[in-house]
């Protein structure tokens, strides 16, 4: 019998997260039945989305949502041998009996040099995300200007670098000094920190006088309605994200942008990567490839210990990672 512990959300979030609002649980589980394994967290995700969802996802008393890198330690699954690795969305757990179902094997050419955290960022959820938005979304032509915000985060990071190798001129916003500092190491043409810059308007146009031919939203709130006003005719926004109103207790109101795409003929579309599953395996192999190849920079933000993930999601929600933020079980 195997002792494993899973973070459960005690309490509905009001507002910014709190400590009480988790509930540590630890439950015993059974061993494997036939087609089963047991897996052992090694690596786990904290994200953005897991505020937003927890809305909708997640009851009372429930485990945290989220995903994992695992080692199947028992198998009666001939599919997953004992010591292989695979992600899984088995949430805040440390250990978990599955039937195999959405378990996705890491990549069988993953070089011994390159940590399995990856796997749930830019080699993994984070990257397929960026691709997607990129290529399905946005439409990338070469030569043109493309605006990220969250820009050092775990997906924005890797849209900066990804329209670089596809030829385009990339200006990234961040909220700190260290970020812009990081942004510049990754080869992004502009970067500026929203938050001491005198005027966003001004600091955008002197990013790229011309404008921008697209935009990758991951933030959201009173400031997308400025950047809007500096996209070109014809302009494409891919929402992602919008993690400055996640934690809001009531909902923002205005300012409307719809004057403003009207006459510059904007197209603005949210999307979710699952839509492309059926090429995230392709998607993944390309993304590693760049990796090894060094056109891919990555960073992480470390958290020791299972006992640290309510503090790693909300140091997260607070920006204090550059890169992802994972969890070193």
């Amino acid at each position: 019998m195997v002792k494993a512990k899973s973070w459960v959300m005690a309490k509905h979030f009001d507002g910014f997260p709190k400590k009480s609002d988790f509930g540590l649980k630890v439950e015993e589980l059974p061993e494997p039945k036939d087609g089963e394994v047991l897996l052992e967290a090694v690596f786990l995700s904290v994200d953005p989305y897991m505020r937003l969802f927890s809305k909708t996802h997640i009851k009372e008393g429930g485990v945290m949502i989220g995903e994992q890198v695992a080692k199947v330690i028992q198998s009666k699954n001939p599919a997953f041998p004992v010591g292989s690795h695979v992600v899984s969305n088995s949430g805040w757990r440390t250990h978990t009996l599955s039937d195999g179902t959405g378990l996705t094997p890491i990549l069988p050419e993953w070089p011994k040099d390159v940590s399995l955290s990856l796997a749930l960022g830019t080699i993994g959820m984070p990257g397929l995300t960026a691709v997607y938005g990129i290529e399905e979304v946005l439409g990338f032509q070469k030569g043109e200007t493309l605006l990220v915000n969250a820009a050092a985060g775990a997906v924005g990071s890797v849209v900066g670098q990804i329209a670089k190798i596809k030829g385009c001129k990339v200006v990234g916003s961040a909220g700190s000094d260290a970020k812009v500092a990081y942004l510049k190491e990754l080869g992004f043409d502009e970067a500026f920190n929203y938050k001491t810059v005198g005027s966003l308007e001004e600091a955008l146009r002197k990013a790229s006088p011309e404008g921008y031919d697209c935009f990758f939203e991951n933030v959201g709130g009173s400031a997308s309605y400025v950047i809007l006003q500096q996209m070109k005719k014809f302009g494409r926004i891919a929402v992602c994200g919008s993690i400055s109103t996640y934690n809001d207790s009531e909902p923002q109101t205005g300012p409307y942008p719809y004057s403003t795409m009207l006459f510059k003929e904007l197209k603005m579309e949210g999307f979710i990567y699952s839509r492309w599953q059926h090429k995230n395996h392709e998607t993944l192999k390309r993304l590693l490839a760049w990796v090894k190849e060094g056109k891919l920079q990555c960073r992480e933000h470390v958290t020791k210990g299972f006992e640290n993930m309510p503090a790693a999601f909300m140091g997260m929600l607070q920006g204090e990672n550059i890169g992802k933020a994972v969890v070193s079980v």
